[in-house]
Order: structure tokens, then sequence, then C-alpha cells
């Protein structure tokens, strides 16, 4: 089964920036619907952003406009801009392959505070 390792969390001030990288272990990466979720402490996972084989992306209204979800078939890797961070957006983001097979990463801790 395809392996998910996402990197780039961290601590960010309000307004600030972060990118958040995952790579794929295998080519399933190409032809998958990726997707970054996120939890934060007391709620329940969310779907935040999604993308298709052919860039087709959809947002959270939570985060459209702020973030941005992109791919790179070719080096088997997604990311996630983020940008304009705050604190309700401190949480563990977790990379995951929506179909055809459903595989999360172990998730990277985004902590938006002053």
């Amino acid at each position: 089964q395809v392996q998910l390792v996402e990197s780039g969390g961290g601590l960010v001030q309000p307004g600030g920036s972060l990118t958040l990288s995952c790579v794929a272990s295998d080519d399933s990466f190409v032809l998958a619907i990726m997707g970054w979720y996120r939890q934060a402490p007391g709620k329940q996972r969310e779907l935040i952003a999604s993308i298709t084989t052919d860039d087709l992306t959809n947002y959270a209204d939570a985060v459209k406009g702020r973030f941005t979800i992109s791919r790179h078939n070719a080096r088997n890797t997604m990311w996630l801009r983020m940008n304009t961070l705050k604190p309700e957006d401190t949480a563990v983001y977790y990379c995951a392959m929506i179909a055809p097979q459903n595989t999360w990463g172990r998730g990277t801790q985004v902590t938006v505070s002053a």
C-alpha cells in the first residue's frame, strides 16, 4: 500500500504563511484524487482541500481564498500553501489519498499563535 509522508508544519504567527508537502511512495499518486484534512483538538477530522488528477480543486469554506492545493505528478508530491493563517487553523494536518484507495499520512502539526 502506498505511504504518504507530510512535512512543513510548525509554529507561525497569526497572518503568517506555511507550505505543507506530501510525498507518496509510489506512482499510484498519479491516478489518485488527493486531499488535505485537518483535525483540531476536540473536533472531528475535516476535509479542507482536494485535487483531482487533472488539477480540479475544491476547498472548504473556512480556507477558501487563503489556502491553495497543488500537485506535481512526476514528483509524486502534493502541497498546501496556507496564507493569512488564523489561530483557528491550529490543527494536525493530514495528507490523504481519497481515491481509488483510501490512505492517510501520519500528520503534521500546525500551530498558529502569537
